[in-house]
């Protein structure tokens, strides 16, 4: 079982204003806020998603071919997740749609070029 996952930031200020609106909508709450960390919950027992700077102090890159799905609970939520997200200023990686016949998902990546997917899975 996943506890938490973390992403990375060079600007929390940034991160923090994308997430909160993000995973807000999603029904997540900003669990704690400190230095160079930003934890993020969806209730008890469910992984929390930490925005950090690096630890080591290097520059945070996003991975080639990581990424992280976002579960929605309908079309219309996956629709309006990607929207949020890009009005956050998210770039898009993939419009809402079908994906195969049992997928709906759209993808973005955040300001710091981490990759999301908000998905629908029947």
């Amino acid at each position: 079982m996943i506890s938490y996952v973390t992403i990375g930031s060079n600007d929390l200020t940034t991160s923090g204003a994308f997430f909160d609106a993000l995973f807000g909508a999603l029904n997540g709450t900003r669990a704690f806020s400190q230095n160079k960390m930003i934890g993020y919950s969806f209730g008890p027992d469910k992984p929390m998603i930490v925005v950090n700077h690096p630890y080591d102090g290097n520059r945070a890159t996003h991975g080639n071919g990581t990424m992280i799905a976002l579960a929605a609970r309908d079309r219309a939520q996956v629709v309006a997740i990607h929207a949020l997200a890009l009005s956050q200023g998210a770039s898009d990686e993939g419009a809402p749609g079908p994906r195969g016949t049992s997928f709906y998902g759209g993808f973005f990546r955040d300001p710091d070029g981490n990759k999301f997917n908000i998905h629908l899975s029947s």
